[in-house]
């Protein structure tokens, strides 16, 4: 079992930043790829970005140039630095970790764009 924990979500005016934080407890499995999905009301739930165990990374076109993923594996954790923020970015933004055998989410954090 694997428990992820998001953190820094908020409200931020358009062209604004925020850095998005997940941190996940120790497994006895190994963690291979981490990465955010998001969630708008009424739709359904997409691919932001991943980062893999290779060091490779992935972004939805939608957030390529704005969103920056990063990982700390010693700390088994993943940040999302997003910027120049815009109103259609507004959603729950959930972490994710594959595992060998599964992949755990956490629980999301709300982002919202709004002047």
């Amino acid at each position: 079992q694997v428990q992820l924990v998001e953190s820094g979500g908020g409200l931020v005016q358009p062209g604004g930043s925020l850095r998005l934080s997940c941190a996940a407890s120790r497994s006895s499995f190994t963690i291979n790829a981490m990465g955010w999905y998001r969630q708008a009301p009424g739709k359904q739930r997409e691919f932001v970005a991943t980062f893999t165990n290779r060091g490779i990374t992935n972004y939805a076109d939608s957030v390529k140039g704005r969103f920056t993923i990063s990982r700390d594996n010693a700390q088994n954790a993943v940040y999302l630095q997003m910027n120049s923020l815009r109103p259609e970015d507004t959603a729950v933004y959930y972490c994710y970790t594959d595992t060998t055998f599964q992949r755990y989410w956490g629980q999301g954090t709300q982002v919202t764009v709004s002047s």
